[in-house]
């Protein structure tokens, strides 16, 4: 049985804290060690407090200065993009486990329904975004049916579950988003875009997502993405299809232009609408797009977890 794989977290805004109380609740392989910020009036670092987690406001120094650092075995960053690329230097050289849940990008990109056991081979593994981890899978369920000349995915979140380090990273969100598109996704081209929703009362997380597909077996990817959203709800329960999968005929007669793509595009245009709804472990329910990074995350440490005691 594997158990107490003692675990810290960076970043004691939003995704922090919410990662912190999903491991605290939900994980039976896991272990709260410590949790480090840099305001020690933040929500996040009070609360771990009162739940008896050892914290620090003293960031990566602080964290490393305590009596239980050395049993650490895998860090969460939930900081920043900048700040990621030293924390990462300095992680690394001690020999832990970094899972990056910044848009930094340092080490390969890891969606749990897509890449989960490649991705893990990596002592830097990067969780995408938010809206990657969203909308990957379903480009990827395309791409595993037919060739995807083209693949274009929109985010929509409230403005409210949009704290300062997402809103500090829109540009690395957009550039990681669209390269995950390719890398992970299968697409030959991609493009990424985020939107902030000021609505009241605040909206769940919306994503439509367009592909362009080099066949016109509708029947083969309509089962395929359906097959894809049953296996992201086995770690997010609140992602769901918002409608059935719609499809348009791309031909000769009216083909597209596509930034990135030599040739005039025919094909599948596939259509999919989707909303994401949270937990509600700490962040309100509309606050998908944190949620899903946050269960990502988590199923991809305990996965990790899970392979190397497999290879032992």
């Amino acid at each position: 049985m594997i158990v107490g794989i003692k675990v810290a977290i960076i970043g004691s805004g939003n995704i922090g804290t919410d990662l912190m109380i999903k491991i605290m609740r939900t994980s039976t392989i896991l272990e709260m060690a410590a949790f480090v910020g840099i305001d020690p009036e933040s929500d996040g670092l009070q609360r771990a407090q009162r739940l008896k987690v050892a914290t620090t406001a003293g960031g990566i120094e602080g964290l490393r200065a305590l009596p239980v650092y050395k049993e650490i075995e895998i860090v969460f960053d939930a900081t920043s993009a900048a700040a990621h690329a030293k924390h990462s230097e300095i992680l690394l050289a001690d020999g832990k486990q970094v899972v990056d849940l910044t848009p930094a990008a340092i080490g390969p990109y890891v969606v749990p329904s897509v890449n989960i056991d490649a991705g893990c081979s990596s002592r830097n593994i990067n969780m995408v975004t938010c809206g990657g981890q969203a909308t990957i899978p379903i480009v990827a369920a395309v791409s595993r049916v037919a060739p995807v000349t083209y693949a274009e995915i929109v985010a929509s979140i409230a403005s409210k579950s949009a704290g300062p380090g997402t809103r500090a990273n829109i540009d690395e969100f957009t550039e990681t988003t669209a390269r995950a598109i390719r890398e992970v996704g299968g697409a030959e081209a991609g493009k990424a875009i985020i939107v902030l929703n000021p609505a009241e009362p605040p909206l769940v997380m919306r994503d439509t997502i367009y592909c362009l597909a080099r066949t016109d077996d509708r029947d083969a990817i309509r089962e395929s993405i359906h097959r894809m959203v049953r296996d992201v709800q086995s770690y997010v329960p609140g992602y769901r299809l918002k409608q059935e999968v719609q499809f348009e005929r791309i031909g000769e007669n009216n083909a597209l232009t596509i930034p990135n793509v030599s040739q005039s595009a025919t094909g599948t245009k596939v259509s999919v609408f989707l909303e994401v709804e949270g937990a509600g472990h700490y962040l309100p329910k509309y606050a998908g797009n944190l949620d899903i990074m946050t269960s990502a995350a988590l199923r991809t440490a305990e996965r990790l977890v899970e392979l190397r005691q497999k290879a032992a």
